[in-house]
């Protein structure tokens, strides 16, 4: 490891210079400490990790880099606050992240490496370092992502989730905070954190959501998360994926409000504008099949949902015009995907048709192997023609079946939803 005299951040053997700085690096070992009032900085922790600098700090705890003197690798501890590290709750939770981590091997979920109890009675994640921003950052300085971009990015998240959705585990709480992109020259790689909030659905999970609280936040809530259902599966995380698809193209949220209640009544008594409604301004074309792709992923049912992140991720692919998976997307160097969604967007923006939602699949409900439910394209009874550039408009679909009983229950829903989301 090398690192930077000025700043002390950490770098692989390879890198000569700080881009930070402009210094040269210098061996790790070589180079001294500073202290600071974070009190940490300059430790030895659990007589291997050399804390070196506090990287961010969030509500839960503290982030560290250091540098592993056993392993030669610099990583990143995340310390819980004290007042944090006496709830009993936040520390399972802070644990159940280094053990869903040990579970699954996709190259797309964040290493999580140890975990353990400090001398002064907190705990501490060792993880590995990421280079890069959250999605989060990246969608404030560009508002919205290209499509080959998207494309590649949702192709990896699903990876990593469809392996967590086979061991029934579901995350619910993803969010543009927690994806993590790492910069390449081929594009990003996409890491995908914070698993302490997942729900196991397996039949000896120990449940840790305590009583009055919802797990989650608003804008990429599903409803039957946000009425807190206990039929919740993997179908939550792919209307969350949608949400955050939604927003990646369009630079806007799905569902909108001044406060969690709000938009959580978005959620529950509407539906979105197809994306292609809302990227003119942007100067973006989105065809018909990208806006069926995203709102199938929207649809209040969780059976009417595509069948898996993955089958989420095939459709918008071939929205935009591409052939193949996402397994072979997420490998696919940015610009030649990029490529080849530009070589045929002119061809489907041309043969645009009104994008219909999906239809409610009655039966069981499907296993994260199934194929996605069909995405249909075709203009609803009673148009005619062809709807230019892919703006769509709904106001001739029928109003959907589910929404008298939604209404009725949405009075009492506010009152424990004000009370859930204190604790979010």
């Amino acid at each position: 490891m090398r690192a930077c005299r000025v700043c002390g951040r950490l770098y692989p053997d390879d890198a000569s210079f700080c881009p930070v700085d402009g210094q040269g690096l210098y061996s790790a070992t070589q180079v001294p400490v500073s202290t600071s009032d974070s009190g940490r900085v300059g430790q030895l922790l659990f007589e291997r990790y050399q804390v070196r600098r506090v990287v961010a700090d969030g509500g839960m705890g503290r982030v560290y880099e250091a540098l592993d003197l056993v392993g030669q690798r610099h990583v990143a501890l995340k310390v819980l606050h004290p007042e944090v590290a006496r709830d009993e709750v936040a520390v399972e939770r802070f644990k159940r992240e280094f053990e869903v981590s040990a579970q699954l091997s996709s190259v797309h979920v964040v290493d999580v490496l140890d975990f353990r109890a400090t001398r002064d009675g907190s705990f501490a994640l060792v993880m590995e370092f990421l280079y890069g921003e959250e999605l989060r950052s990246t969608l404030r300085r560009e508002r919205s992502l290209r499509p080959e971009r998207v494309v590649r990015v949702l192709s990896q998240v699903a990876l990593a989730l469809d392996e967590a959705h086979a061991k029934r585990l579901v995350h619910r709480d993803l969010k543009p905070e927690n994806l993590f992109l790492c910069q390449t020259s081929d594009g990003d790689i996409v890491k995908v954190l914070d698993f302490g909030s997942v729900r196991d659905n397996g039949a000896a999970a120990k449940k840790l959501t305590v009583m009055g609280t919802t797990i989650g936040s608003p804008y990429y809530m599903p409803p039957e998360q946000a009425q807190g259902l206990e039929t919740l599966d993997w179908r939550a995380d792919v209307w969350a994926l949608g949400a955050i698809v939604y927003e990646c193209l369009t630079g806007e949220v799905p569902f909108k409000g001044v406060n969690g209640p709000s938009i959580l009544l978005e959620i529950l008594t509407k539906q979105p504008a197809p994306p292609s409604q809302l990227t003119a301004a942007l100067r973006a074309d989105v065809p018909a099949g990208v806006d069926g792709a995203v709102l199938s992923a929207l649809q209040k049912s969780a059976s009417a949902r595509p069948a898996s992140a993955g089958a989420l991720a095939d459709a918008l692919g071939r929205g935009f015009g591409l052939d193949g998976t996402h397994a072979d997307w997420a490998v696919t160097a940015e610009h030649q995907l990029g490529g080849l969604i530009a070589a045929r967007l002119p061809a489907l923006m041309e043969h645009a048709t009104v994008p219909r939602p999906v239809n409610v699949v009655h039966g069981p409900p499907p296993t994260p192997t199934q194929e996605a439910p069909e995405v249909l394209s075709a203009p609803p009874p009673g148009s005619a023609g062809r709807t230019p550039r892919g703006h769509a408009s709904l106001s001739g679909a029928s109003r959907p079946t589910w929404i008298a009983p939604v209404v009725v229950a949405v009075v009492a829903l506010l009152a424990g939803v004000v009370l859930a989301l204190l604790f979010i």
